[in-house]
């Protein structure tokens, strides 16, 4: 299947896909909104995952986003209104991650900018991730009302480890790319000029011929039993909120400070 095919498949224009190197490199496209990830953008990037995850058009996937940021997470003003299935949102988020999951290739988050809540959580999924010195990760949830998603509460305290990870979420912090480096949640920082070119030099090592990179990644990642697990936790917490209010009051205090 050639690019354009590729692109017809999509639902969203905000993504835009190239292969270099044999590596597919997807970016998000919606730099006036911070790459922000509407419901199209969240279906997209887990069909595109299937579609090269299987490693025969692709040795590897490397997802980044366009101009200033990674991505803003997502797009609230999507989920703002009382007939909003929260929920659903997420699922969208988890459905990412299990298409990462499952790849038989690398996945890599290349970090240009901030991560925002979702996107950040979206990035832990993956298997390795590069940034910029100008990339930073926030989780502003616990301020605002919302609950983590895409098995976060999995993988953060997996590379953090479980004190920190619980710090991290309970003061939404906002992370620099060298304390995330410190704290494991980056690989490695890079020159914003060497991301890309660094993300598929890592894929590269990671898949040369005749390796068993495949039978790796099945046994590094965690389990799906496990994600699956973190995941019907998480959907249990973020039932909670929107039935108690608090995260359509959070979601409403955010948009309107947007506005002033």
């Amino acid at each position: 299947m050639g690019m354009s095919d590729v692109q017809q498949l999509l639902s969203s224009a905000d993504l835009t896909v190239t292969v270099d190197s044999d590596v597919a490199v997807i970016a998000m496209s919606r730099p006036a909104k911070l790459n922000a990830l509407t419901r199209g953008m969240r279906r997209d990037l887990a069909e595109l995952l299937r579609h090269y995850g299987d490693g025969s058009q692709a040795r590897g996937v490397v997802i980044t986003g366009q101009a200033k940021a990674f991505s803003a997470g997502m797009d609230l003003r999507e989920v703002d209104g009382p007939e909003v299935d929260l929920l659903a949102e997420m699922e969208l988020f988890n459905d990412i991650t299990r298409a990462a999951l499952i790849t038989e290739v690398p996945v890599v988050a290349a970090l240009n900018g901030i991560a925002v809540g979702g996107a950040g959580e979206m990035a832990l999924s993956f298997d390795a991730r590069i940034a910029t010195a100008q990339a930073a990760i926030s989780w502003p949830e616990t301020s605002v009302g919302l609950t983590v998603s895409n098995a976060a509460s999995l993988f953060l305290p997996r590379l953090a480890g479980a004190p920190r990870a619980l710090h991290l979420i309970m003061n939404s912090a906002r992370l620099s790319a060298s304390q995330a480096l410190a704290l494991g949640l980056l690989d490695d920082i890079v020159e914003p000029d060497d991301l890309i070119p660094a993300a598929i030099r890592l894929i590269h090592q990671w898949t040369p011929p005749g390796s068993s990179t495949a039978a790796h990644l099945r046994l590094m990642r965690p389990s799906l039993r496990a994600v699956e697990a973190a995941m019907a936790r998480e959907g249990a917490a973020v039932r909670q909120v929107q039935e108690s209010g608090i995260a359509q009051a959070g979601i409403a205090t955010v948009l309107a400070g947007h506005e002033k």
